[in-house]
């Protein structure tokens, strides 16, 4: 998702009042709100993928998996972001209406519009968040996964998952989500996905 920012500075709970009466999303960032904008079908696709893989993984474990719609709040303060993908197992987020305070586990899909603020702003603001475990970041152009995990001397680790920096090919390489003892192939967090330059793409004429 890509934000453009709104010249309005409001308090952090002026902001959650008002972005419940606005038809679309906004993000809350030192005063500042955000509007949130539509990504790729690609992108879409990776979300889904992983969202339902996980949903699947952890139906009755007493975890829940939340897609682009969920906005998660590193403080009662603030920030407010939507992450595309995140899980939490916090009984304090069970009965949760409007925000989820305490994820485990955070996935971002990127875009070029919105890798640099993944990478850095936003990470910056999910390290804050005492129960996060991991951090995901899934190229949506390129097969490609950075897991971010925190380590036993509550340190941020980076494990890559890509085809082309090991010997396996990509359908045996597995992403390993440790914050919830999840396993998959790499190929199905593709599933369905165009990538750039592949003509599998079909074109109607109007």
């Amino acid at each position: 998702m890509i934000a453009h920012p709104q010249p309005q500075l409001m308090t952090p709970q002026e902001y959650l009042e008002w972005e419940e009466q606005q038809p679309l999303k906004y993000e809350y960032m030192n005063g500042q709100v955000f509007a949130m904008t539509g990504g790729t079908l690609s992108h879409n696709s990776i979300a889904l993928n992983l969202a339902s893989a996980l949903k699947n993984h952890l139906r009755g474990k007493g975890c829940k998996v939340f897609m682009a719609d969920a906005k998660v709040g590193v403080s009662k303060n603030g920030p407010f972001h939507y992450p595309d993908v995140m899980v939490t197992c916090e009984s304090r987020d069970q009965t949760a209406r409007q925000v989820v305070y305490h994820p485990c586990l955070i996935v971002e899909v990127l875009s070029p519009g919105t890798e640099h603020i993944d990478q850095g702003k936003k990470f910056r603001n999910y390290r804050r968040i005492d129960t996060l475990k991991e951090y995901v970041l899934i190229e949506a152009e390129t097969m490609s996964v950075d897991c971010y995990r925190l380590n036993e001397k509550e340190k941020w680790e980076l494990t890559a998952y890509s085809p082309e920096e090991t010997a396996t090919n990509e359908t045996d390489l597995e992403v390993h989500l440790t914050s919830v003892n999840f396993y998959c192939p790499i190929s199905l967090l593709y599933e369905d996905v165009v990538f750039p330059g592949d003509n599998r793409e079909e074109f109607v004429d109007s």
